[in-house]
């Protein structure tokens, strides 16, 4: 799908979400990978509170707290247009919009952004985890603009995201999952204990409590105890309106990465011990103690199994481009649990979509290229649609 002309990408970083730092860690892996004589590259820096930001090295801004020196942008949801603009305010600095082409009108109280073109874009490479980058979200405003884009469409992206529905969504499929109870933010605000009584009910304990929206292991909480678990389920709360309650069982933690549109392919397995209780955000991003096995030391037939659930969990969620696909081996029993498709893996040095697939073959620069192809390969297969119906 390259072409022999430069494409203008345009990478998208941080975001409004629990894992900004983890975005940024990740994005400057896949910047410096990114060939300069196949791709005139556009940062977009989205900040905390959403605002998107270009300019001169984006990225490093970010890095220091200091976006002074950047401009305002926004990319509008306007099939054709396919271009960033910046967003620059009249005197009186207000905040509606307004194309620089256009006149407010007469009745108007407040002033008006004036958008000018600032690139073109070609492709778009979603470099955001969790909430409103990972989510759905931005995969909407994408699709909106027509624009092709790295990974997962709406579908995927928020079936993936969404841990109480994509439990649903396997069990639908026949691939297993541990036992959860979906506890909603007004039940532990109005009535904890009912909560935790239903909880209870569930298994002994210890129980695994997660926010339903988000990654990186914000929010996630091992309790051993009825303290621990209203605790956890407070803090889990934070983050999200849906919480997800597991079972919690000794397990080892297995990952395959899988690449592809309609047929994907997948990586050899690999197997991460942490020094923590579970594979926390700090054991993720700041203690690099825990170990990792790849290829993981599991049987072949294992293997196997594995792949072919990461493949039919992949597609089941009608998920494109990329994802890793993360199970859980009980080390009591054998069963094999699968925990969650992540639709925009790490990218960090250390992260394991990358290694995967390097010890599968795929070294990291030829793997961001092959990302871009299937962009424009989904792109392509959109573009047959007919968006209209005429007798």
């Amino acid at each position: 799908m390259m072409t022999s002309e430069k494409l203008n990408l345009g990478v998208i970083f941080g975001g409004r979400s629990g894992e900004h730092e983890v975005s940024l860690s990740s994005a400057r892996s896949v910047l410096d990978a990114l060939d300069t004589n196949k791709y005139n590259i556009i940062q977009i820096g989205i900040t905390k509170t959403g605002e998107w930001l270009v300019g001169e090295d984006v990225w490093q801004s970010f890095q220091d707290g200091n976006t002074n020196g950047l401009a305002h942008a926004a990319l509008l949801p306007i099939p054709g247009t396919s271009t960033l603009f910046t967003m620059e305010t009249d005197d009186k600095g207000e905040e509606n919009l307004l194309i620089a082409a256009s006149s407010p009108p007469k009745t108007a109280a407040r002033a008006w952004y004036h958008l000018h073109p600032f690139a073109k874009l070609d492709v778009v490479f979603p470099v955001l985890h969790g909430t409103f980058g990972e989510d759905g979200t931005l995969q909407g405003l994408l699709e909106m603009a027509d624009l092709a884009y790295v990974g997962a469409g709406v579908l995927g992206s928020s079936a993936g995201m969404d841990k109480g529905l994509f439990k649903d969504i396997m069990l639908a499929n026949d691939i297993p999952v541990v036992e959860s109870e979906l506890i909603l933010r007004r039940e532990i605000e109005e009535d904890i204990k009912s909560a935790v009584l239903r909880i209870e009910a569930l298994a002994p304990y210890p129980f695994f409590v997660k926010p339903a929206n988000m990654g990186s292991s914000v929010g996630v909480h091992k309790c051993k105890s009825q303290e621990e678990l209203e605790a956890g389920l407070r803090d889990a709360a934070r983050y999200d309106r849906r919480i997800l309650v597991e079972r919690g069982i000794n397990a080892r933690e297995i990952e395959l990465s899988v690449l592809g549109n309609d047929d994907p392919k997948v990586s050899i397995p690999g197997e991460i011990r942490p020094t923590d209780e579970f594979y926390s955000y700090e054991a993720k991003y700041h203690d690099d103690s825990s170990e990792l096995f790849i290829p993981a030391p599991i049987s072949q037939e294992k293997t196997e199994h594995l792949q072919e659930l990461a493949i039919r969990a992949y597609k089941a969620i009608d998920c494109a481009g990329m994802a890793r696909a993360d199970f859980m081996l009980d080390k009591d029993s054998g069963e094999l649990y699968i925990n969650e498709v992540n639709t925009i893996p790490g990218f960090t040095p250390i992260s394991m979509y990358p290694k995967l697939w390097d010890a599968s073959g795929l070294p990291y620069s030829d793997l961001i290229d092959e990302l871009v192809d299937l962009a424009l390969e989904r792109r392509a297969e959109r573009d047959k649609t007919e968006w209209r119906f005429e007798r």
